[in-house]
């Protein structure tokens, strides 16, 4: 059996950083984690990791060593162009909630994957 294991993240407002991930993964607000110096979400399937917020008094400094990949089109393989356009029409979701578009990368003629910033400029991708 696997170990349970929870993500957890720095955050200047964990709060609104746990809304923007909770609607990008489709997760929910963990009950019992309503102060304003933490936040948690849940896979409400019970499946994924919880993912922490705890903040901290210092901003980021540098470029994330480990990011999540949100996966549009899910488990693969894929259809590449479905996978496609499933990516152009998560990434406005995202921009509406406070994310930002860094780039997107192409796999020859076909896009890869876009990299993006949560609100508080954690590098993530939407693949």
């Amino acid at each position: 059996m696997a170990t349970h294991w929870t993500l957890g993240c720095d955050a200047d407002n964990p709060q609104r950083l746990a809304a923007f991930w909770a609607l990008a993964l489709a997760y929910v607000k963990e009950p019992g984690f309503e102060e304003p110096d933490n936040a948690s979400i849940i896979d409400p399937d019970g499946h994924g990791p919880a993912i922490s917020f705890l903040k901290v008094p210092e901003g980021k400094t540098a470029k994330n060593r480990m990011h999540v990949d949100v996966r549009v089109a899910g488990p693969g393989p894929w259809d590449m162009t479905e996978r496609a356009r499933l990516i152009r029409r998560r990434v406005p979701e995202l921009v509406s909630a406070g994310a930002t578009v860094v780039r997107e990368e192409w796999y020859g003629d076909v896009l890869g994957h876009v990299v993006m910033q949560d609100p508080e400029g954690n590098e993530f991708c939407v693949a």
